[in-house]
């Protein structure tokens, strides 16, 4: 089953200028209905919230006035019934009080996992569309660190931080509308003159941590970065007997985390201290001077009673919003990172000419082809060559000269800097990148298998094979003998990347794969460097089957794989510097007869 992401296409144009907040909620508008049903319960949950402060308030007024109580003036006299309908409206606001929480909590969190859902997604597919040079420049650990640690990290303040400055911000209006009815503006200003200072000093402070939070997650991208590349490595590491290195390498970027996490912390730790001190002047202010505007017959007790418990209930919360601030800039240091990822250009753009498959023949053109990777000489040299439909031709030459290169040109993991490559006649930059892609089997000389079975592995890229296709293919490829000697044969778990079997197993597996998936165009880029000479003897029988009716490019060190090819081309600095058949180049005693005289132990 395919998972595709409902959210809408992300911008290439946004400017990474904008506040992550607003770059967060544009990327999420696909939610903002969502959002505001989550808001608008929190909003009531909040009033209603409030409410126990009045319920008080009217219960001290009954006791107080009894027959001039408030809810005496509705025609109640009787206190029994006063404080009956009293309780009764307490279970209606503590029943709708439960039920407005369930809602918005189910709301914010469900949002939560939603745009998670679709920023892990949507992030995650936009990666497998950047070209090969933003690999080179990016490492694993960083990506792994923003598409896992850095989205997880949304959830925490979506999960609660939205929901407690909505209430907070909600209380606050609900405390000032009451303090002017029922206070003096002389007091009211007093209770109200610490809301100011306190909402000054989160933002100063959300500034300031801005900065840290930031170099906190570059910090643990880092470490992410270490640990992907050492448990990748670990093998290498062994053999070199590196361990205490790479402990003392790890020890290091974890201490600059750890460093960079502390001076974050000594920041938002003292937040709170300062705006309790803050608080407690609103407190004290409504504590004395409503006290004695009380004591002179201005306010009701039942007033004042309800007014002592909004001020503790408003301003003792204001205390958290260091907290939600806390939460909210290590949000906001992670969504700057994925919306970042999120922008990163896509420079490979496929065309919109769909090639038929069926009817392709395969011929292929490099005209005065030149590349270069970046900030570079160029590795390829105004280079041209014609391949013809269904025929093998063989490049050879000495590490560098840029054979492999030429395939990463042709299946679009890099586009060429002049030039012009056509596929039957059509230039690949026209073709759909799905079509060209399709149209050619790579069998690499770093061979990446998937943790998965044996079977699952061959048939990937080829997902509705069956299995006799798939023991067909394993046949073609020499594979088929050694499968079927593993512990469950197909249904072998080959471990991850491969590493249960040998190098050699890996490359028959990758043989299979492509001519399971038997595209018109087989790309082998030393496809048998890694396989001993017997296995080497056996896929040079079923050379004629894997290459029979196919365009073929065989890329080789070991010229015994080549000898056969239809015509043979000797690579020098990005230029082809010899051509021929086997035989024509060792006719010509040339380098190509040099390398077949130290391969083959002839003099």
């Amino acid at each position: 089953m395919t998972i595709t992401s409902k959210s809408p296409r992300v911008s290439k144009n946004r400017r990474n200028s904008a506040h992550p907040l607003q770059r967060l909620l544009n990327y999420g508008s696909w939610y903002h209905q969502q959002i505001w049903q989550a808001t608008t319960f929190s909003i009531i949950n909040t009033l209603l919230d409030l409410a126990p402060p009045w319920l008080i308030g009217t219960a001290v007024d009954i006791l107080v006035k009894q027959q001039d109580s408030l809810i005496a003036k509705l025609g109640i006299k009787d206190i029994f019934s006063q404080f009956l309908l009293l309780s009764f409206i307490t279970i209606i606001i503590w029943i709708f009080e439960s039920l407005s929480q369930y809602a918005y909590d189910r709301l914010w969190r469900n949002l939560a996992q939603n745009i998670q859902h679709t920023l892990r997604l949507d992030a995650y597919n936009h990666v497998q569309e950047l070209d090969s040079a933003y690999f080179e420049e990016s490492s694993t650990g960083s990506l792994m660190s923003i598409l896992n640690d850095d989205i997880n990290q949304l959830e925490d303040f979506l999960n609660f931080g939205a929901n407690d400055i909505i209430q907070i911000s909600t209380s606050l209006i609900v405390l000032i509308s009451g303090a002017l009815l029922i206070l003096s503006p002389s007091i009211t200003l007093a209770v109200m003159l610490p809301i100011p200072f306190i909402v000054w000093g989160s933002f100063t402070y959300q500034k300031r941590l801005e900065a840290r939070y930031a170099e906190v997650r570059e910090k643990v991208g880092f470490l992410n970065s270490r640990l992907a590349n050492n448990l990748s490595g670990i093998n290498t590491i062994k053999s070199f007997t590196a361990e205490d290195y790479e402990s003392a390498r790890l020890a290091g970027d974890s201490e600059a985390y750890r460093k960079s996490n502390t001076e974050a912390i000594k920041l938002s730790a003292a937040f709170v201290p300062l705006i309790r001190m803050l608080v407690l002047v609103g407190f004290t202010a409504l504590l004395f001077w409503g006290g004695m505007e009380t004591y002179a017959g201005k306010i009701s007790i039942g007033n004042y009673s309800v007014l002592l418990v909004l001020v503790q209930r408003l301003l003792w919360p204001l205390v958290t919003l260091g907290e939600i601030f806390d939460k909210y800039q290590r949000s906001m240091a992670s969504a700057n990172r994925v919306l970042n990822l999120l922008d990163a250009p896509i420079n490979i753009i496929g065309g919109n000419i769909s090639l038929n498959i069926a009817k392709f023949s395969g011929e292929i053109n490099f005209m005065e082809v030149t590349f270069a990777y970046p900030n570079r000489e160029p590795v390829i040299k105004n280079l041209s060559l014609h391949i013809p439909s269904s025929k093998t031709i063989a490049i050879v030459g000495s590490t560098g000269s840029g054979k492999s290169t030429l395939v990463k040109l042709l299946l679009r993991f890099y586009d060429i800097s002049s030039g012009t490559i056509t596929i039957d006649g059509i230039d690949i930059q026209k073709l759909s990148l799905r079509d060209l892609r399709r149209s050619i089997g790579l069998v690499s000389q770093d061979i990446f298998l998937f943790h998965g079975t044996v079977a699952e592995n061959i048939a990937y890229g080829t997902f509705d094979a069956s299995d006799e296709q798939i023991i067909e293919a394993a046949k073609i490829a020499e594979a088929d003998d050694f499968i079927m000697r593993l512990p469950e044969s197909y249904e072998t778990m080959v471990g991850e990347r491969g590493q249960k079997l040998s190098g050699g197993q890996r490359q028959r597996i990758a043989i299979a794969r492509a001519v399971l998936k038997n595209p018109p165009i087989l790309v082998l880029d030393e496809a048998t460097s890694a396989v001993d000479n017997e296995t080497e003897a056996a896929i040079q029988r079923s050379l004629e089957r894997i290459t029979f009716n196919r365009t073929t490019i065989a890329i080789a060190h070991r010229l015994s794989t080549i000898r056969n090819a239809d015509c043979i081309y000797v690579m020098a600095h990005g230029e082809f510097i010899e051509s021929g058949t086997h035989q024509e180049l060792l006719d010509k005693n040339g380098i190509y007869a040099n390398f077949w005289r130290v391969q083959s132990g002839v003099k």
